[in-house]
């Protein structure tokens, strides 16, 4: 998901203007506790069972809006930024070949306070901010994935954020004309925590998996 990209560029590359104000990094990094392996587990078994393929997710209505990042991973977003339990991942990312390699699991932010979610220590959540993103139809025929504008610079343009559409992008000079834009939604300020679904040497919270090859 664009957000795990969002991630390693603030870990790899610091400097890069990415966000500026979506750097809030998880606090803690130590080892799995008892409720959050029992998490990861369950997660493991329930995603790789209903969501093995990318075509598994779009039938469930999440749509991809990423290449692939440098971890590998390409994402898919069902828009539902609050996942209501461990079964319904706001995002769910794949490798080149279509295989599940993870998942987030996100919360609205409401707080400058990291929220606990399915007993998993709350430190290991990342903040992200209020951002639009669209994909677009080249010419050609080929999709345009990993377009995104600040959410501030969205509402500067006299654009709504919360309802964002293809005519105001088409007035900010992202995209020629709307009928270019195939999908386009905000992505709003959200607590995010992050898990490989495949096994990872490295945690099934660690930002990369030395198992996949980008």
């Amino acid at each position: 998901m664009y957000t795990r990209a969002i991630v390693f560029f603030f870990i790899a590359a610091f400097a890069l203007p990415v966000f500026a104000r979506a750097d809030q990094n998880p606090t803690y990094a130590g080892p799995l506790g008892p409720a959050e392996s029992a998490f990861v587990t369950a997660i493991q078994a329930d995603l790789m069972s209903r969501f093995p393929k990318a075509q598994d997710a779009e039938k469930a209505g999440y749509v991809r809006y990423t290449n692939a990042d440098e971890t590998g991973a390409i994402s898919y977003a069902n828009f539902q930024w609050t996942s209501s339990d461990a079964k319904h991942p706001s995002q769910l990312w794949y490798d080149k070949a279509g295989n599940l390699l993870g998942a987030d699991f996100s919360v609205l932010q409401t707080s400058t306070t990291r929220p606990s979610i399915f007993g998993v220590n709350p430190g290991r959540l990342y903040e992200f901010d209020d951002h639009v993103h669209w994909v677009a139809r080249n010419a050609d025929g080929t999709m345009t994935y990993d377009n995104w504008v600040d959410a501030r610079k969205y509402r500067a343009a006299g654009g709504d954020p919360a309802h964002p559409t293809a005519a105001q992008l088409v007035a900010m000079g992202r995209v020629k004309t709307a009928s270019a834009v195939v999908t386009i939604f905000d992505m709003p300020s959200i607590w995010d925590l992050i898990v490989w679904v495949r096994p990872n040497p490295n945690g099934a919270f660690a930002v990369k998996n030395p198992l996949v090859t980008p």
